[in-house]
């Protein structure tokens, strides 16, 4: 049996584990939250090193990526450097491939035609990939980068805009403590009302992680459809609740909830470090990866 740990810096009250078959092979998978601890992460991810197939490090990115360059979140390397033995990964190689892919499925099966409609991504740096395949089906953007990080109102339309703002402040942000742009421990259970809701109106998809999208998410979000992963039973449960008509993981589900893509390519680099596979989209085929779709009120019409 293979044992695949995600240890998140994120709140305990998420944490899960599964035992699943993935490609004839058993595995338990496992989300350890520590509450925003950097700290408790490091010393958990010391102690795991060497005793798991692999690790995935959650609610922290070790990069932010603007298409042309990537850029080393400071902090990050401190859970990086502690796995000396176990591969650890932060879920960016599956943001390069996996949801570049959903994008092009759900466009080229007709299931949503990105023309038509507005889609709010909260971070492109944090999902280029995603984002660079909206635009590439002819999606108009809603770029959340300094709004959802850094609380300043000022929404970008182009991947350009953004490439352009990120050659300055990536380096500046990627040595601010974690806490100061991302939701971590408690925060991931609370909810900021106001401060970008017009943005999540005045688009059709809001796309990209789900603790951004949740933690500033307005009460009404009615015939929206979401893209993201990383969602619980509770999550979606409350996503009904608020109007959402179409979610769409870009990560299966496993047990009663989808993981992180830290966690799935923790499992990836498991088979390639077997020598099964020599790349993750060899494994995505093989697993036949399709993104999960579920309609939460009244079926619309996509188009």
């Amino acid at each position: 049996m293979k044992r695949i740990v995600s240890v998140s810096i994120g709140s305990s009250q998420r944490d899960s584990s599964v035992e699943v078959e993935i490609l004839n092979e058993i595995f338990n998978i496992e989300r350890i939250g520590t509450d925003g601890s950097l700290k408790k992460a490091v010393k958990l991810i010391k102690q795991l090193d060497g005793k798991v197939d692999a690790l995935g490090m959650g609610g922290i990115d070790l990069y932010l990526w603007d298409g042309k360059k990537r850029y080393t979140i400071r902090e990050a390397m401190a859970l990086k450097r502690a796995a000396q033995i176990t591969p650890i990964v932060d879920g960016s190689g599956l943001k390069n491939t996996l949801e570049r892919r959903v994008i092009a499925y759900l466009g080229d099966k007709d299931m949503i035609n990105f023309k038509e409609k507005i889609t709010l991504i909260t971070s492109a740096l944090d999902r280029f990939g995603m984002a660079e395949a909206i635009e590439a089906y002819g999606g108009r953007l809603i770029i959340g980068d300094i709004a959802f990080a850094l609380g300043l109102n000022i929404p970008m339309y182009s991947l350009k805009q953004i490439q352009y703002i990120a050659r300055v402040v990536a380096p500046v942000l990627c040595q601010l403590p974690i806490k100061m742009l991302y939701p971590t421990g408690g925060k991931q259970n609370t909810n900021i009302k106001g401060r970008v809701e017009r943005y999540y109106q005045d688009a059709h998809i809001i796309a990209g992680d789900f603790h951004y999208i949740k933690r500033y998410m307005p009460l009404i979000m009615e015939g929206k459809i979401i893209i993201t992963n990383t969602v619980t039973k509770q999550d979606i449960l409350e996503l009904k609740k608020r109007g959402v008509v179409l979610l769409i993981t870009t990560t299966p589900r496993l047990g009663d909830r989808s993981f992180g893509t830290n966690l799935m390519e923790a499992i990836m680099v498991s088979f390639i470090k077997q020598g099964k596979y020599s790349s993750y989209d060899e494994v995505i085929d093989a697993m036949d990866l399709k993104p999960r779709m579920e309609y939460l009120t009244t079926q619309p019409n996509m188009d």
